[in-house]
């Protein structure tokens, strides 16, 4: 059974994308091996990754570290294992069939599923921007003295003309990301370095699986909607479709083996730095301050405990957060439009479809922090969606050929879903007040 061949984008633009095109081609006829062919293949993941360090994830991994130390710490692990395997899957469907997860999820699905995971994806979408339109208003509204509002509509400006970037083809877009990518990594090392972290608690609540209440439930599903998003397992698809068109089976299996590096790779450091925000957390908050779970109140918070340095730190990656985030999460909702309706609209529309309700939650004065965290719980309420249409597409041999998912992997992803679905359940039994065996109030 032989896999959807890709379709090429046709002429490529000249620059950037031309050029690391045309390594890529080098690379998979074998003419060049070595660092400078993985790099060649270095974006699509990196492009996702932000995803994994929005602000919705400083929401959650403050509340987690401030309110129970460093217990949590094994949630967000576990996330982040869950996390690469997903967008390695993600990946492999583009890279397989050359179609993204909405495409295929449009031609292989019932009509009524369709319109039941579009509209899903929708809600999804808003939730995302909510979190990372937010984040951003929240750094430059502290660091400048605005409102949030008007912190919101700077944050919009500032997406919309990195969005333009785009036209120039993928690398200057994947540069871009990348080098924000870098400044939150930066940003959380030396955090790492200022504050005292006590390493054998956190050592022990990366390994040691415990929720001592159901505030705890409820921040571990939202650090769970925080790093595993919704958006990036659709997005990653259509950043692999077209990246790199291949010729024959081994050449598919090198870029099918280039991505899965990249993939671990890039989650790893997404999964490093979610953690250093839990510690920092810990470390600052939660032997004095545990009540601290505001954005803004741990900014405040950290110029007396830890200085100067590490507030204005904190405040330059979460700007930096935001505004990346928020460029990748527009072109995940445009790729989603697409994919399921087949319609194609401007991207200053989309952005604006998306982020209204973000401005109507700030002009209603809602808590943003308390904001942010719902937004992440909404995200992983809407997870299990592209989780099971993924799983379901990749284990099909005719649609996958002998990439289909072996049964290890495709127990793997059977499983996480079943822990995200019992897990929101759980949520939704303690929302509606019934009593949780084993979980105190």
């Amino acid at each position: 059974m032989s896999v959807v061949s890709q379709s090429t984008l046709g002429t490529l633009p000249t620059g950037m994308t031309n050029r690391t095109s045309t390594v890529i081609g080098e690379v998979l006829a074998g003419r060049l091996k070595g660092p400078r062919a993985m790099l060649a293949f270095v974006g699509p993941a990196v492009i996702a990754s932000i995803a994994y360090m929005d602000p919705g994830n400083y929401a959650t991994n403050i509340a987690a570290g401030a309110g129970y130390g460093y217990a949590l710490i094994w949630v967000v692990v576990l996330a982040n294992l869950v996390a690469m395997l997903f967008q390695a899957l993600s990946a492999k469907l583009g890279i397989v069939t050359g179609r993204n997860l909405a495409e295929m999820s449009r031609d292989h699905f019932p009509f009524p599923v369709v319109v039941v995971m579009w509209i899903v994806a929708e809600i999804a979408a808003m939730a995302t921007d909510l979190a990372e339109f937010l984040g951003g208003a929240i750094g430059l509204s502290l660091l400048f003295g605005t409102s949030l509002l008007t912190g919101m509509a700077i944050t919009a400006v500032v997406t919309y003309a990195l969005l333009m970037f785009d036209r120039g083809g993928y690398r200057p877009m994947e540069l871009i990301i990348g080098g924000l990518v870098g400044v939150i990594g930066v940003s959380y090392l030396i955090e790492m370095v200022i504050a005292p972290v006590d390493w054998a608690a956190a050592g022990v609540g990366a390994i040691t699986p415990v929720l001592p209440d159901a505030g705890a439930l409820t921040l571990a599903v939202g650090i769970i909607g925080a790093t595993v998003m919704p958006h990036a397992v659709y997005l990653h698809s259509g950043l692999t479709q077209h990246r790199a068109p291949v010729r024959n089976e081994g050449e598919r299996k090198k870029v099918l083996k280039f991505s899965n590096i990249e993939v671990v790779a890039a989650l790893a450091v997404a999964g490093l730095v979610n953690i250093a925000m839990v510690m920092m957390a810990a470390s600052a908050f939660h032997a004095g301050h545990s009540d601290v779970a505001e954005i803004e109140t741990a900014y405040h918070t950290l110029t007396p405990l830890l200085g100067g340095a590490a507030a204005a730190v904190f405040l330059v990656s979460l700007i930096a957060s935001g505004v990346s985030s928020s460029v990748v999460g527009t072109m995940a909702g445009q790729m989603i439009m697409q994919g399921f309706v087949r319609i194609e609209i401007p991207v200053i529309l989309r952005r604006l479809v998306t982020m209204l309700p973000a401005f109507a939650v700030v002009a209603a004065g809602v808590n943003a922090t308390e904001a942010l965290v719902i937004s992440q719980v909404v995200l992983s309420l809407s997870l299990p969606v592209p989780m099971i249409a993924l799983v379901l597409l990749t284990r099909r041999a005719d649609i996958m050929g002998p990439y289909a998912n072996s049964r290890l992997t495709d127990g793997l992803a059977i499983a996480a879903t079943a822990a995200v679905l019992a897990l929101n359940a759980i949520l939704v039994a303690i929302a509606l007040g019934l009593d949780i065996p084993g979980l105190a109030g």
